[in-house]
């Protein structure tokens, strides 16, 4: 690997897959939880793993309230809080099945949660206690994003968007793909809207940017793998916005590729170097210099892949900057 693309070292390897990274909001830490019951925060600037923290069951997504404080959900349906200082870790509350999504909401001080349970709980993190307010569903959700006021979940073929301060309805619903399940939702900071994700490698964008008419909603297939004249529908499963560049953002699929993407001039801008397992996750720090890329089996596939997990920096430099620029003049 090339300086602009280097591999977290870990004394001790991740030992299962890993299910997501989320980089902190003010700092390069980064959250890491796994299929090995341990959720780990690596700081990326020291090359140094802050926090080792073993649970009793696979934890299945993970997030920061702070950078002190992070939480995550796990097989066994609990809701964990832990104290990135001192390590400790205490529990929010439970699912009836398998927890399997979870964001933050810096705006209304709530944590949301999703399960196998069909139910959607959000968490008052003001109260000494969290107290829950529950939203029931027709299935379970497939994919998760919390921005600002908004949660986007998508649910087999369907996609609903609802304001956390007010949780009795959603306020828009809509089928991304005609019928094709969804992957991956990611909600577009700094815009209203998001882009999901399908199984066939497809992606969905709605975007609608503050003081401007100019919208943007468009289906494109981005991850058509073609052999010997057909065509491979390969799974996206992450997507992440870059908060350095607008309408900037990457994909990964289950192939290992990781692609970035300008969703106004709608232009593949480059591709990076293939990860040896499927892309499991995709975060940007907080200023957009970064790009953590997870490669890691994800239990999608029989034949997939199984090379130990893996974490990538990708450090975004001037060549990317010149692609987009190049990009959107031409």
């Amino acid at each position: 690997m090339n300086g602009d693309w280097f591999e977290l070292r870990l004394e001790k390897g991740i030992e299962d897959a890993i299910s997501r990274t989320r980089f902190a909001p003010h700092s390069n830490n980064l959250l890491i939880s796994s299929w090995d019951s341990t959720l780990r925060l690596y700081d990326v600037d020291a090359s140094l793993l802050r926090l080792q923290a073993p649970s009793q069951a696979p934890l299945l997504d993970c997030c920061f309230q702070d950078d002190v404080v992070a939480f995550a959900v796990s097989s066994d349906g609990l809701i964990r809080r832990y104290d990135l200082h001192s390590g400790l870790v205490d529990t929010v509350g439970c699912h009836d099945d398998m927890a399997t999504c979870i964001g933050y909401s810096n705006e209304t001080c709530q944590l949301v949660t999703s399960g196998f349970d069909k139910k959607l709980l959000l968490w008052d993190m003001h109260m000494e206690k969290a107290s829950s307010w529950l939203r029931s569903l027709e299935a379970e959700v497939n994919s998760m994003s919390v921005y600002g006021f908004n949660l986007v979940v998508s649910i087999g073929a369907s996609v609903h968007v609802y304001d956390l301060r007010n949780f009795d309805k959603p306020v828009l619903s809509k089928e991304a793909f005609n019928g094709t399940h969804s992957r991956c939702v990611s909600s577009i900071p700094n815009a209203e809207g998001f882009a999901v994700g399908s199984v066939d490698g497809r992606v969905s964008l709605q975007i609608s940017y503050p003081f401007s008419s100019d919208d943007i909603g468009y289906i494109f297939r981005c991850h058509p793998k073609s052999k010997d004249g057909r065509h491979y529908l390969v799974s996206v499963n992450d997507i992440a916005f870059s908060p350095l560049v607008c309408g900037i953002f990457v994909t990964g699929d289950n192939e290992g590729y990781v692609t970035m993407w300008d969703a106004g001039s709608k232009r593949r801008l480059m591709e990076l170097p293939r990860c040896s397992n499927s892309v499991a996750s995709l975060s940007y720090n907080h200023v957009g210099e970064l790009l953590a890329v997870a490669s890691s089996f994800t239990y999608q596939e029989a034949n997939e892949i199984e090379k130990p997990p893996s974490i990538f920096i990708h450090k975004v430099d001037n060549i990317d900057m010149g692609s987009i620029s190049a990009g959107r003049k031409s």
